[in-house]
């Protein structure tokens, strides 16, 4: 079995429960300390076995690091634990879930070392919500419910409203709309992705 590690969380002495996104569940795991362990790092994906408890959490056991060359350097891996973060928060909880999520991580991470990391991320945002049917491209503002003329100020999971609605910056809608329907940031600048990024970092 393969997944991603979204969370350890650090339990008595040193074993932790382990958060793993495969492709079809978010499983919650118990790993004892041990001193020929591998290493369990969030963002690591790894090939594992389990073993039940009928007690508890299921054990981990034969756990096996499948590396990517990034992972040594140290801006994109926080870049990519943050997206980790975002994540677990998103789906914990949920036990059974589609494969896109498991698919988007791994696209995601095969394109992490030669490209730009706030703009892979704000891409994977973007086809996440599409996927879930909450990536509004109307522009009415969802908290005066309505029309917003000209540049668009967004909340978390993108929500459209007016700056002063939600006293935030602005966006150019017409770029943003070509953004949603291409899920590319190539024609953003790095203002402009800094804001989508920004947006990404509330949550989904």
């Amino acid at each position: 079995m393969q997944g991603f590690i979204l969370k350890v969380t650090k339990v008595r002495d040193e074993d932790c429960i382990v958060s793993i996104l495969t492709n079809s569940e978010m499983l919650e795991t118990y790993r004892f300390y041990g001193a020929r362990h591998s290493n369990i790092t969030q963002g690591f994906k790894i090939d594992f076995e389990l073993q039940s408890d009928i007690k508890f959490l299921p054990k981990l056991r034969g756990v096996m690091h499948l590396g990517f060359s990034w992972l040594t350097n140290r801006d994109k891996m926080l870049f990519w634990q943050q997206l980790m973060r975002l994540f677990y928060a998103h789906l914990k909880g949920t036990g059974s879930v589609d494969g896109f999520y498991f698919d988007m991580l791994e696209n995601c991470a095969q394109k992490f070392g030669k490209q730009n990391p706030k703009r892979l991320i704000i891409e994977t945002y973007a086809q996440i919500l599409d996927f879930e049917g909450r990536l509004h491209k109307d522009k009415i503002c969802f908290i005066c419910d309505n029309e917003i003329s000209g540049e668009i100020a967004l909340a978390r999971a993108f929500l459209p409203a007016h700056g002063n609605c939600i006293n935030k910056n602005t966006i150019n809608f017409d770029k943003l709309l070509e953004f949603y329907e291409t899920k590319k940031s190539i024609n953003l600048n790095d203002g402009e992705v800094n804001y989508l990024y920004s947006v990404v970092l509330e949550g989904f």
